[in-house]
This record gives structure tokens, sequence and C-alpha cells, in this order.
């Protein structure tokens, strides 16, 4: 042993006089390695990208989820073959998604200048929307990407999937440049306590909306934003002109041809927030222009002028409340005339169809339908603006570290006004779809409740499931005679008693944030 010992020995202390002697005759001395070194000045997770002066943060989530008992995870059974409730209604669908965001921040004499990337990956099961064997038709549909999401039309294929830009913006002295979540929306947007994304009752652009906005911090938590922002991809719905109103397209929530023309001026925000310990209190005012193109096919039938219609909400979040440690309580509240998207946010279903049973005699089933518009013209009027109010709301009870459960519940109102109902029903007189001794009445009500439980067994990983009841509340009366099949929803030429509709659907989410 000792000679081997001394052998070992001696052989390392050659190795090293050889390195010593090889290193010294080298003409460029080695540069020091740059290590990864941890940023503290913005909270955990930030570090400084090597040789700079800028911290970086990497984060994301991956997540499986399934909804059922309607054709999208994101809203309910609301219209076409998820509101018929037939052969061809998708009583679930799938939904694999990767979130990615990039979030780096740098130290200057005008403040921190920030900048922020969030991408979503997204594979979700297609939907079957054909007519089965009286078309031939082909029945799977791959292209069945979220408004907002799914960019490149190929989300739902096998081979294939979607991607999603939520959010990229450059933040720098105050100003807000780019792609991110409305100054009008409550920091929760669009979810008090929930998962299920289709809430009314108020604004809520989850996937980031392009804007301009300065924001001033007034101290003690009070701070006030003023922003111009896009208003094309989220916060425009329907402008009815009931020149072109068919009775299919009543039957589906359309009170006429969407008369939108091209873009004019962005939407003008102003919001109000005060966040301190106790919670969080928000008011918000938003500007829309209504800008509509012509009456007719061509310029010389002439167009209405354009109509300004506003929005505003109020939000409040009262955290640690008695119940027990981490409980919050959520409500807000939103009135719109001629800005009806802040009430019925992008998620939210503008157009309801849904059938049901009926005890009338001769009637074949029944129908509720509905339709969201912000204005209302025909041929040689002026736009009427339409009004809605809205709240939603929610308390999450933690009942362990592990265990919580959340209650929450939303409703909104839409009025069209003496001018607007008159106009559509006008239109609608017209086509003879409703029988004698009914009445038309285009506004409409929707009330949403629902209770989600959350178990994360640990860190970071939650699994969840969402119940949500929806009650379509309209105001028509009386039968419709149906004149025609209706296509893709394989519904009869009969006679449909006119009748308010519910619907319940369930959400199974499992989410790992990292």
């Amino acid at each position: 042993m000792k000679l081997v010992k001394s052998l070992v020995l001696g052989s390392a202390a050659t190795l090293v006089a050889l390195g010593g002697a090889q290193a010294a005759d080298l003409p460029v001395k080695a540069k020091a390695v740059e290590y990864v070194k941890v940023c503290s000045l913005y909270g955990p997770g930030f570090y400084y990208i090597p040789g700079t002066d800028t911290c970086i943060k990497l984060g994301g989530y991956l997540r499986a989820e399934v909804g059922l008992l309607t054709n999208s995870n994101y809203s309910g059974a609301y219209s076409s073959v998820a509101g018929a409730d037939n052969r061809y209604s998708n009583y679930y669908q799938w939904r694999s998604r990767e979130d990615f965001n990039i979030d780096t921040r740098t130290a200057s004499e005008y403040g921190v200048v920030r900048t922020y990337f969030d991408a979503v990956f997204t594979w979700s099961t297609g939907s079957y929307t054909g007519t089965g064997s009286g078309t031939g038709a082909s029945l799977y549909s791959g292209n069945v990407g979220p408004a907002g999401g799914s960019v490149n039309g190929t989300d739902g294929n096998p081979n294939a999937g979607g991607l999603g830009v939520y959010y990229a913006f450059i933040q720098f002295a105050g100003f807000t440049m780019g792609k991110s979540v409305s100054q009008f929306d409550a920091p929760w947007t669009n979810y008090p306590a929930n998962n299920f994304d289709g809430l009314v009752g108020g604004g809520g652009t989850v996937t980031g909306v392009n804007q301009f906005t300065y924001t001033a911090q007034l101290g003690n938590g009070v701070s006030l934003a003023l922003s111009a922002q896009d208003q094309v991809a989220y916060y425009t719905t329907n402008a009815w002109n009931t020149s072109g109103i068919t009775a299919s397209g009543v039957l589906g929530g359309a009170y006429g041809s969407n008369g939108l023309g091209g873009s004019r001026a962005p939407d003008l925000v102003a919001s109000m927030r005060v966040d301190q310990a106790w919670g969080i209190f928000q008011a918000s005012f938003a500007a829309h222009d209504n800008h509509v193109g012509y009456y007719g096919a061509t310029e010389t039938t002439g167009h209405p002028d354009d109509k300004w219609g506003w929005a505003a909400q109020l939000a409040l979040q009262i955290k640690n409340i008695p119940t027990g440690a981490g409980d919050n309580l959520i409500l807000q509240g939103v009135y719109t005339d001629g800005a009806s998207r802040y009430n019925f946010q992008t998620l939210a279903s503008t157009s309801y169809s849904m059938f049901g049973g009926t005890n009338v005699p001769g009637a074949y089933q029944s129908i509720g339908f509905a339709g969201v518009g912000d204005t209302v013209y025909a041929t040689g009027t002026a736009q009427s603006t339409v009004k809605t109010w809205g709240f939603r709301g929610g308390f999450t009870h933690n009942w362990d570290p592990y265990w919580s459960t959340g209650l929450y519940g939303a409703y909104a109102q839409v009025n069209y006004g003496s001018t607007g109902s008159a106009l559509i029903c006008a239109g609608i007189a017209a086509t003879g779809l409703l029988t004698a001794g009914s009445t038309c009445n285009p506004d409409f009500n929707i009330a949403q409740a629902g209770v989600i439980t959350r178990w994360t067994p640990v860190k970071n990983l939650t699994f969840s499931a969402d119940v949500t009841y929806t009650h379509l509340d309209q105001k028509f009366s009386g039968t419709a005679a149906v004149p025609a099949t209706l296509a893709g929803v394989a519904k009869p030429a009969a006679v449909y008693e006119l009748k308010d509709q519910d619907t319940v659907s369930v959400l199974l989410r499992a989410q790992r944030n990292w």
C-alpha cells in the first residue's frame, strides 16, 4: 500500500508541474468565467444576464383540461350545435397548453425599464360541425382556437397546434407600450373566484390589448392611468343594420347584418386604483367610437354618423377577511351605453340560440335567442346605442394550505331602448317569424352562478373542478314558426315555443406553474 500511495502522489506532483509549465507558455491569459448571479432588486426568480446589468425571470405553466357539456373550454352551450343539444353537440373538448413568459428589467435614470412577453402553445380537440349523412359533409373541424388565442388556424389539427401571443409590452418612465391587460380591467380580469372564462358583468382582456398608456404613481398605493387602446380585436361587438334581418339570423341571435366600418379612433380609458394591504379599489371609464359602413352595398347609399359610447366600472377586493387566512371577497359592477364589450368581455358570448323542451301543444321544441350589440340602425336612420349593466363577484375560502373553494356569480342586462327595439321588431315582423299573439322584445338578461374546488397537494401543482350554471332570461313570448330547416343544427321547420333556457358546464383542470 505504501508503494501504491507513493506512486499516486508522485504522478500527481508531476502532472501539476507539467500543467504549470504549459500554462506559462500560453500567449494569452484565459478569461474568468462569468457566473449567473441572483438579482434581488425585483423579487425572487430574477437573475442577471451574464455580462449585463439587466435582470431576467422566466416563468410559465403547463395545463391539461377538459370542458364538459359544452363545445368549448371557454364558454357554455349557448349557440350553434352546442345550443342545439342534440346528436351533433359535443359533450366534451380537451385541451393541452404550455405558457412561457419572459420578464426583463434594467435600472435607469428614468426608473426601471421593463419588457414582458407571454406566449401559449395550445392543442385542442377539434369539433364535429357538419350535419351528418344528410349532407355527406366532412364533420371534423380543426379550427377551434379561442378568440385572440389561436392565430394560425391550425389548433385542433391532428399534427399541429396553435400559438397565441398574450402579452408583449415595454414599460418605461411610467409608459406602457404594446399588448397588455386593459387599464379598464380589474386586476383579477375575468376571474373573481373561477376558472370558467365566459363570465359577463365586466371588462376582461386576459389575452392583452394593444395600448399606449401613462400611469402616474401618486403614493400610498394610489395610481392614475390614462390610455388609448385598440378597439378592433376586443372592444367592438355588433352594429345591427336591421335592414338585413333574416328569420334564420334572428333565431341564431343576430338582429340584422353587422354593419361595422373600418377603425377610426382607439378607445380612450382612464382608471384610478387604490392598492393597499386591506385590498383593492378601482374606478374605470372608457369612451368608444361606433363607426359603421354604408346603408347599402355602395358609397352612394349613404351612412349614419359616428356615435360615441361609453362604459364605467367600479371594482373592489377585500383581502384576508375573518372567515380564514387568505380568504378574499371580490365585487364589481359596470354600466355601458354603446360599448357593450365592457360588460360582455371578449371571452363571453354575444349571441345566444338555445333549444329545450316544451309543453305547448303543437310545438316541436322551445328556443331562447338573443344578441348583443353596440348600436342599432336601419337605412336612413341614425345609430341608436344599446345600454347594458351588470355585475360579478366571488368569494374564496381556504380550508387549509391544500384545499380551497370559490363561490361566484355574474349578471348582465341588455336594453335596446324604444328606438332600437322598434327597428328590430319591425324587421322581425317583416320575416313573419312570430306567430299571431306573440310579443317582440329583444331585451334580455343573463345570470350565471358557479362553484370551484381546488386541491394543491404540492407547491405550484393544482387540480380543480369548476361547475357553472347559466340562465338566459329572454323577453320574447308566444311561438315562432320556423320557415325552413335550420342548417348546421338539424332543427326542422316547425313551430317553437319562445322560452327561457338553462345550461350547465364543467371544467376540469390540472396545472403546474413554474
